[in-house]
Parts: structure tokens; C-alpha cells; sequence
């Protein structure tokens, strides 16, 4: 593969395509209805972060959110956390979404869904729309009311964005975890939020290999007492269901009967309106510091943000095709979603990116005509190891944008897509995620991408890069990536955090009144961003993020081991090298068996992501003077940093310890330890 050096110019767009984008036809609007003219992307970015509660009206004007809903004023109050946007307003996400399907031919595909489970399948706007409302009005008739949560264990399909839709559709609140998940893993998630039903499946295939969940999902059903009613999806085994055993107290239901229990209509149900800050749904934490966090979003917050970013940054419109690789369990799958917000149809895949071999996505995105093909770096690194060339074998010219996130994006990944597809690509690389459920810097059509850069910060994400005083860098330099002005997608709350203590620390304890987002990134003289991995201890590994709790309550559970330490280094071309440490008890050998115990142990309770590339008997883990590990020291030094600037003794309980750390460093930047 040819090398790229960073911030080479690789890709403009054409003057057709800037003409006939989204933001282009906003820009226009601005002008035509305002008399606002705005001749760049960084003149018309910041009007949106100097004037946000002007640019966010626009937003719900030009894009007709809420016909007919009135507000009191779009920003009551810009303190963060607690700002306070589109007061008295009543909104409804599945409802705009689906009247998205206005923009064309009903009858055209809304969901393509591609599965190694099932057949592929389709779903126009025409089916979405009527299987929303009969799953809704089933989920009413359950006795689910507003502000009740329905969890998922649900994969990829277009099963979940029924669901989904029909949760938020009457007001509930939905929450899902992927069938990879263990069961401490999905009970730790759902049992904090109490919700009364579960949609599940009960196997699922992977790589060409069957995953049994009935066993699963039996044990979640009884580790969560509030649950009343399972909705079971008979997934790659419709022809004879085995529904998992179900406590006394929790009810058993069909998908297909719950979806034929009614002759609900699209056109005569009624959505639920509420309120503009009405929760929708809560996503995770990656459990660093304890049990994951739930994180909750709004039902209008999400809405704005979704048809901004769909429209006005991915460039997406009723002719257009979005596909990302990722999972139920991750934001991704949410921001795949949003995509519908323009009208465009998604594809949703169940599976392997790599099974039965490395053509199954691009044979996906050929049929399926994607214009929109997202995935993370390191599945790009896993076919450049075997030197895969797409456009050798697919036709891929319906592709025009290529999206990149999950982990840093080096040159190579960015030349490589001019190679091996068609040099006509806008390669959109992002940060944000699970927090806001979109980001703060991503792609804009209108300008040009060079290698390693993410083109812009987004419109209405007042992106900075701050010192560790709270000063803002200059370009060129790495610092934190923090947003100084609220965003309507921000999180509401935490799920059971009353006083809010843990939202305000969690992202404004480092610079009050300034969300701190925990990327190391810095600004291009060109205006660009280059994201340098996490600046905390979360663990980032092909795409998902995993926190070092989740690992820790695992495996010290196991019998002989007494303590451990985890990390994530980013090493050159997306790979990753995830170090296990352990102390084991006294008399305890880490034999080769205790290893694969502690392997087996991670895929189990948490998911194969878990499991560490390699795993190495310490004498003791570094702790702080507070009992904290010292998990973000330990990378600094691993990532190449000087050992004063990557530690500070003087808050060490036990010095000592970090000998070895030191060692394995230097031995790890000499390449002898992977």
C-alpha cells in the first residue's frame, strides 16, 4: 500500500457535488429567509456556535421539526450541564422519522437487512411505518406508558429499528444490548433502569459459528425482577421457536403475535407527543469507574441533532444508502438510524464483516447501492493483512462517502480507500459517540480531505482544544478536546443520579462550565482535527469502548488471582495491543490454563472484545494514595512518554511497583513485547 504523510491533499469536491448537497440548499435558505450569507464552512460554523439558539431555530424551521408546536424561546438557560432548549415545544422522534417516508415512493426500501442468521430481507417505508404502529400499539395494550423503559438483546436487524421506533413512538424509553454481551454485562446495564419488557433472541451465528442465548436470556429475565413481559424474536429459527424459560411472573409473547394482535394504522395512530426534553433512550458508560453509567438522551435533543448531522454533515437525502459496520449495543447503531431523518434508506448488518470471506460487504454494498459505507480502521488493517482490493472484484460506484470512526484514523487508512475503491470519495472521519450520540467533529462536503484529518468541527459544536489549565492551544498542538457551548444532544441526566453529581463530574469536573470530552486531539492550520487516541483510562479496542471495571470485576472473581491492571495502546495502522496484568495469589502459577480460564471468563460474562491480547504475572498493581489504579500512567508509558511526564511519584502508595511498567515500556517501544 502506498504511504500518505499527514495533511496531504487527497480528494476536493466537485462543483456539482457542493451544488447539490444539503448544506448547500441550507446556505441558500439562510440567505433567501434571513439575509445570511455565508461564503465558507468556517464562516457559516461560527455564526452556529456564536449565535447557537439562532442556529438551532433555523434547524427546526427549515427542516419543519414540529409542524404546528410552538416554544416559549429555543435556549432558556446556556449553563452547562442544564441548558434548557425548545421549552413547551412537543415533539415526537419516530414520528418525524417516519414521515420522512413522504419524501418518496412508500414503496421504496427504508431498511435492507443483511444477516448471517437469516435471509436478507427489506423493509419499505411502507412496511417500517405500519409494523412500527402495530408493535406500538401492542406495547400500549401491555400496559407501557410514557417514561416506562423496554430493553432490548437484539441484533442487527430490522427487527430492532421496529422496535426501536415503536418504544419512542408512544413515549417509552428505549435502552439495548447487543446478544454478545454476558449476562453480568446486560444485567448490570438493565437492572438499574427497571424496565417492565424485554425484546430478545435467543442464538444467533457469528462468523459461521451458532451462539446459543436462551440460557442468556433465562437468567436475565431472572435477574431483573421488574421485568413482566418478553417479546421473543425466534431469530434464524422461525420454523420451530424455542423460547427461553421464563419466570411465573414474566409473560411470554411471539414477535409475530405481538405484531398481529392489532390492525393498527399508520395513518390513524396517534404518537405520542412529548415534551422537547422527554428522555429517549439511554445508552452506557463504559464502566471504568464502577457499574456503567446510564446515559440519557432526548427525544427533541436527538431529533435536532440527528437532521443536522444527516442533512448538513453526512450528506444524506431520500436517494441515498447509509451502511455502518457496528453493533445494537453500540451509539452507532442509534447514529445509523439517524440517517432515516433525511429520508435515506440504512442497511443493517447481523454477522462478520469478514464471513464467509473478505467480500461480504462490499458484495452488500453493491446490491444494495450504498453511497455510505462506514466501518472502523482496524477492519480496514485486517484486509490490507491479507491484501483485499475491493474494487478488484465489486463495482462500488454507488459509494461517494466512506465513513471512519472508532479509533484513530491513520494516513494509510485514508489513502487506502483512494486505492483499493475510486479516487471520487469524501472520507469522513469522527469523535463523539456514546455521550451525545452523534459528534462533535466529523465531515462537511464542501471541503477537501487530506490524510489523517477530520475535516471540520460540526456545525453547533463549539470545539476547542484546552491545556491542562483550561487555555486554549494553538493549532498544532495535542490537548483536550472540550465544547464550550451547550448542544441540544447532550445528555439530560444519568439514570439514578439525582443531584447530577456524576453527569457534572463526568464531563465538567476538569473545566466548570466546560464539558471536557476525553480525546487527545489537535487542530490543523487547515481547521482540521487529528485525534491522538483517549486522554483517559477507557479502553477503546476496534471501535468499542470497554471500561477497565467491567474486566477487573471479572477477573478477579477467578480463583487465584488477586489483583489486575488493563490497558489499550493504539499502535500504527488501527491495531491495538490490549495488555492483561495480573497478581495471583500466593503459591498460584499464570500456567496456560489459568490464561484460558481467564479468557473464557471475559467472553463470557463481559464479550470477546474483552479478552486481552496477551496476559503478564506482576508482583502488584500501581495504586494512588486514594486506592485508585493507575491505569492512565501505565499507557502514557507505553505510548512513548517520558516517565516524569507520564507519572508523578509523589502520588504513588507503592513506588515500587512501577519498575515494571517502566521496563515493559521501553521494551514495548523496542517491539519486543507483541
Amino acid at each position: 500500500m502506498s504511504q500518505s504523510d499527514e495533511g496531504e491533499l487527497l480528494w476536493q469536491p466537485s462543483d456539482a457535488r457542493i451544488e447539490k448537497s444539503g448544506l448547500t440548499a441550507y446556505r441558500a435558505w439562510l440567505h433567501r429567509e434571513n439575509g445570511l450569507r455565508f461564503d465558507d464552512y468556517d464562516v457559516l460554523w461560527r455564526w452556529s456556535v456564536e449565535s447557537p439558539a439562532s442556529f438551532w431555530e433555523s434547524i427546526w424551521h427549515y427542516y419543519n421539526i414540529a409542524p404546528g408546536e410552538s416554544y416559549t424561546e429555543v435556549l432558556g438557560s446556556s449553563e452547562m450541564p442544564g441548558a434548557q432548549w425548545f421549552q413547551g415545544a412537543r415533539v415526537n422522534f419516530a414520528e418525524y422519522l417516519l414521515r420522512q417516508g413522504d419524501r418518496g415512493d412508500p414503496s421504496r426500501v427504508a431498511v435492507f437487512a443483511e444477516s448471517e442468521s437469516v435471509a436478507c430481507s427489506t423493509l419499505t417505508w411502507g412496511e417500517l411505518r405500519e409494523q412500527v404502529v402495530r408493535l406500538a400499539s401492542y406495547l400500549q395494550s401491555a400496559g407501557i406508558r410514557p417514561g416506562d423503559r423496554v430493553v432490548a438483546y437484539l441484533p442487527m436487524s430490522g427487527e430492532a429499528v421496529i422496535a426501536m421506533l415503536a418504544c419512542v413512538s408512544i413515549g417509552a424509553v428505549w435502552s439495548c444490548c447487543s446478544p454478545d454481551f454476558g449476562v453480568k454485562s446486560v444485567v448490570e446495564r438493565f437492572e438499574q433502569v427497571q424496565p417492565k419488557l424485554i425484546i430478545a433472541i435467543a442464538h444467533y451465528r457469528y462468523n459461521q459459528k451458532r451462539f446459543e442465548r436462551a440460557g442468556e436470556v433465562s437468567d436475565i429475565l431472572t435477574a431483573i425482577s421488574s421485568l413482566g413481559e418478553l417479546i421473543y424474536l425466534p431469530w434464524g429459527d422461525q420454523s420451530s421457536p424455542s423460547p427461553p424459560i421464563t419466570p411465573a411472573s414474566c409473560k411470554l409473547t411471539l414477535w409475530q403475535d405481538a405484531l398481529n394482535a392489532n390492525s393498527a394504522s399508520y395513518d390513524s395512530f396517534a404518537f405520542e407527543a412529548v415534551p422537547f426534553e422527554h428522555p429517549l433512550w439511554i445508552l452506557y458508560s463504559s464502566g471504568t469507574t464502577g457499574a456503567p453509567k446510564g446515559i440519557v438522551h432526548s427525544q427533541g435533543g436527538a431529533l435536532l441533532e440527528y437532521v443536522k448531522y444527516a442533512w448538513l454533515h453526512d450528506d444524506m437525502g431520500p436517494n441515498q444508502v447509509k451502511f455502518f459496520v457496528t453493533t445494537t449495543g453500540w451509539a452507532m447503531f442509534n447514529i445509523l438510524v439517524g440517517g432515516m431523518m433525511a429520508g435515506a434508506a440504512i442497511v443493517v448488518y447481523d454477522g462478520s464483516p469478514t464471513s464467509p470471506d473478505e467480500s461480504r460487504l462490499w458484495e452488500m454494498a453493491d446490491r444494495c447501492k450504498v453511497t455510505y459505507f462506514g466501518a472502523s480502521p482496524s477492519y480496514v488493517n485486517a484486509l490490507v493483512q491479507t491484501g483485499y482490493s475491493p474494487r478488484v472484484h465489486h463495482d462500488l460506484a454507488s459509494i461517494t462517502t466512506v465513513a471512519l470512526t472508532g479509533s484513530p484514523s491513520s494516513c494509510d487508512t485514508f489513502r487506502w480507500f483512494y486505492q483499493h475503491l475510486h479516487d471520487d470519495l469524501q472520507i469522513i472521519s469522527m469523535s463523539g459517540g456514546t455521550d451525545i450520540s452523534s459528534a462533535f467533529i466529523a465531515g462537511s462536503v464542501d471541503l477537501p480531505v487530506y490524510a489523517g484529518e477530520i475535516q471540520c468541527a460540526c456545525l453547533g459544536a463549539d470545539v476547542a482544544v484546552f491545556d491542562d489549565a483550561g487555555d486554549e492551544l494553538p493549532a498544532g498542538e495535542d490537548g483536550e478536546l472540550v465544547i464550550r457551548q451547550p448542544m441540544p444532544s447532550m445528555p439530560i441526566y444519568f439514570w439514578a443520579d439525582d443531584d447530577g453529581a456524576r453527569y457534572r463530574a463526568s464531563y465538567f469536573g476538569e473545566y466548570p462550565g466546560i464539558w471536557r470530552h476525553g480525546d487527545l486531539v489537535r487542530r490543523t492550520s487547515r481547521g482540521g482535527f487529528v485525534i491522538s487516541g483517549r486522554s483517559d483510562a477507557t479502553l477503546n479496542r476496534s471501535g468499542v469502548r470497554i471500561g477497565t471495571a467491567e474486566i477487573y470485576r471479572a477477573v478477579e472473581s477467578i480463583e487465584g488471582i488477586e489483583d489486575s491492571l488493563i490497558v489499550n495502546v493504539e499502535l500504527p495502522d488501527a491495531q491495538f495491543f490490549m495488555p492483561l496484568f495480573v497478581v495471583t495469589q500466593e503459591g498460584v502459577e499464570l500456567d496456560e490454563p489459568l490464561i484460558k480460564k481467564i479468557a473464557a471468563t471475559l467472553s463470557s460474562q463481559c464479550s470477546p472484545r474483552h479478552v486481552p491480547d496477551k496476559v503478564y504475572a506482576i508482583r502488584e498493581v500501581p495504586y494512588t494514595l486514594t486506592g485508585k489504579k493507575l491505569e492512565v500512567p501505565v499507557k502514557k508509558l507505553f505510548l512513548g512518554s517520558p516517565v516524569d511526564k507520564a507519572l508523578n511519584p509523589g502520588v504513588l502508595a507503592n513506588p515500587q511497583s512501577m519498575e515494571f511498567f517502566i521496563d515493559f515500556a521501553r521494551d514495548l517501544q523496542g517491539g519486543l513485547t507483541t
